[in-house]
């Protein structure tokens, strides 16, 4: 019982426990946890923040107002539907050991309802990430920064770029596609262009944490465009912490439906390997 009488002072002068009036402004409290969690020093302290601000975030967002809100002044990472299909929040709680929690809410705005979807981060559970096709209750967690939408037939698909902390040796980046499929997100589509019989469902990129990996979307160019990633030493090719970029990029071009992959590629002249 000592260690929980002194876990919760701390928590509390860390999450001021103010309760917001109903009329007042839903983002101040979610912001309030936010700083709290980034000041926190422990995983307890972080657990029992986090578990606050799921709370906050859920009363924020499950209004009928919610979507047209100006959300900016949150420190969080936040992609937007240019189609104004949902707004996706992300966040991360960092662990002891240099591992990550990421968590995710996804507010989807359908022409009569709103909707709103708890993402929930089993990241440990899912072995071969590029593989499986995956949902709200089963997603592979990552902070996302951009959001590029392609069409395949009448579908949409969401291409997400994001960052992913893996452990205190290996940071990982990921290219996520979300569509729907009976009004409910699914993560994880086969539209990377691919020689091989499995096509990737997104596609993941580990290197030492220590580096700095280029992934973005070049709207002059049309393309995703990221570092390509080498081993420091040729026995260490298959470990991710040994990997880093090699002063190659390359690139994945939106065609007949698909990404594929130009290696190589000179970015003064996309169409043109180096």
């Amino acid at each position: 019982m000592r260690s929980l009488r002194y876990l919760l002072p701390c928590t509390l002068a860390l999450l001021s426990t103010t309760t917001v009036p109903a009329q007042g402004d839903p983002r101040i409290p979610v912001k309030e946890a936010l700083q709290a969690l980034a000041a926190a020093t422990n995983d307890a302290q972080r657990d029992s923040i986090n578990t606050e601000l799921k709370k906050r975030m859920r009363a924020m967002l499950d209004i009928d107002e919610s979507f047209g809100r100006n959300y900016d002044s949150l420190p969080m990472s936040r992609v937007d539907a240019p189609d104004q299909r949902f707004r996706l929040f992300t966040w991360n709680v960092p662990r002891d050991d240099g591992s990550h929690l990421f968590e995710g809410f996804l507010l989807v705005n359908e022409p009569k309802v709103q909707t709103l979807f708890e993402l929930r981060d089993m990241s440990h559970a899912i072995p071969s990430p590029e593989v499986p096709e995956l949902g709200a209750e089963k997603w592979y967690g990552a902070l996302y920064y951009d959001v590029i939408p392609v069409k395949k037939g009448g579908t949409t698909y969401y291409t997400l770029l994001g960052w992913k902390g893996h452990s205190r040796v290996e940071t990982r980046k990921v290219i996520e596609v979300m569509h729907f499929k009976g009004g409910k997100p699914r993560f994880g589509a086969p539209i990377f262009g691919s020689s091989g019989r499995v096509r990737p469902m997104r596609r993941v990129f580990g290197y030492s944490f220590q580096a700095s990996m280029m992934l973005r979307y070049e709207p002059s160019l049309k393309a995703i465009v990221f570092d390509h990633l080498s081993p420091s030493r040729p026995e260490m090719v298959g470990q991710p912490a040994y990997y880093g970029p090699d002063m190659v990029q390359d690139a994945y071009f939106w065609y007949k439906g698909r990404w594929f992959l130009q290696p190589d590629v000179d970015l003064r002249d996309p169409k043109r390997p180096r």
